[in-house]
């Protein structure tokens, strides 16, 4: 447990040591809980997805609860004990004692009902909704005993939610770090080119300029694209009623390959498939694959239309409900090994093309894989 405190502290951006933050993120995800169990119950046929949101919003709860014990100068085993103890015993530290998160779960002989496991999130609800009132009245300033009586009270209600929703807290608190450092590592390195061991002739180029522009024919406006001199693929339009400038979102496409080295799209438009192993070419640059790229690009776009498709998002700003989608959309394929903050940089990167081209109408992409990046500039 302790360990898992130490780590925490790498993956703590909150910018001071006040409590305000943390609390008020704890009392969030203690309603994502509620919310989770809430679309369980709802929801006629069972879903695992069910079990594993409540596992992560578990795994994000007892995360803020660690930065709060850290910021208390406390430490989660101590807690831990505490828990299981009199108040008359708490000054009373033992080594061996509540060590891992394995002590502290209790054996359950009979599995336990919806309704019971309901009433034991409301109580944690409850907990962290008193501990906020004492924040707001100032009950903290000169008497953190008092803090650390909340803390020993909300994590056994962790403990009795975890036990009932069957989840260790090991593994809620293992699944919770793999997420955090996958959106939000401590240090961005880039894993290696998926084709990197193909066959050279069916890998991705390194390098390539793409010449994106419109021409009217017919009376439409259709977008071309042209690399060494030739048209490649077909002229695109909007497909839709109300223009939205979709027809130049082949540069979300280029950004997937630059950036994540994956693009089943643009394998199929340079005609890129890896013939070579049966297996990659029909599950890994096939038809289904090429689909779902197109499905991530059209969702994605959907979102960005009603956030100015994402122009001021910072790298880390990125809604990490948007990017665990996209991560679960690409489940099966190698894509699936990406972690999240490099979808972001992908989706990122490909959108402020976008954004040159939508004000340009027209563009060069120069694509550098082994740099993993993208960039526009000026026909």
């Amino acid at each position: 447990m302790n360990a898992y405190q130490r780590v925490t502290a790498l993956t703590d951006n909150f910018e001071d040591s006040e409590l305000d933050l943390p609390i008020l993120g704890l009392f969030g995800e203690v309603g994502g809980l509620l919310s989770a169990l809430k679309k369980k119950q709802r929801d006629q046929s069972y879903e695992q997805s069910y079990d594993e949101a409540i596992a992560e919003e578990l795994g994000d709860v007892l995360w803020y609860f660690t930065r709060i014990a850290s910021r208390a100068k406390l430490d989660l085993s101590v807690i831990a004990q505490r828990a299981f103890r009199d108040m008359s015993d708490w000054d009373e530290v033992m080594a061996d004692e509540a060590g891992i998160f394995g002590d502290i779960h209790h054996v359950r002989r009979e599995p336990i009902t919806s309704e019971e496991f309901s009433g034991r999130v409301v109580q944690l609800a409850g907990r962290v909704g008193d501990l906020m009132n004492d924040l707001h009245a100032g009950a903290f300033s000169s008497n953190r005993d008092k803090l650390a009586g909340h803390l020993v009270e909300i994590f056994r209600a962790i403990i009795e939610a975890a036990d009932a929703a069957e989840v260790e807290l090991e593994d809620a608190a293992r699944q919770n770090l793999y997420k955090i450092f996958s959106r939000w590592p401590h240090q961005k390195k880039y894993p290696a080119l998926f084709d990197e061991n193909d066959d050279p002739a069916e890998r991705l180029p390194r390098q390539l300029e793409v010449e994106i522009f419109e021409r009217e024919r017919g009376g439409n406006v259709l977008v071309f694209q042209r690399c060494n001199g030739l048209n490649i693929g077909d002229p695109l339009t909007d497909n839709k009623e109300d223009p939205d400038d979709y027809r130049f979102h082949d540069v979300f496409h280029y950004a997937y390959a630059a950036i994540l080295g994956w693009s089943p799209v643009m394998r199929a438009l340079f005609k890129l498939k890896r013939k070579s192993d049966p297996v990659k070419d029909e599950n890994q640059d096939g038809a289904r694959a090429n689909l779902v790229e197109e499905g991530i690009s059209t969702w994605i776009f959907n979102r960005a239309q009603k956030q100015d498709f994402f122009a001021g998002v910072e790298p880390g700003k990125l809604s990490y409900d948007m990017l665990k989608t996209v991560h679960q959309f690409a489940s099966g394929y190698e894509a699936e090994r990406c972690p999240l903050w490099l979808w972001e940089e992908a989706i990122l990167e490909g959108f402020r093309c976008f954004r040159y081209l939508k004000e340009h109408r027209q563009g060069r992409l120069i694509l550098d894989l082994e740099k993993r990046s993208i960039d526009i500039e000026a026909l």
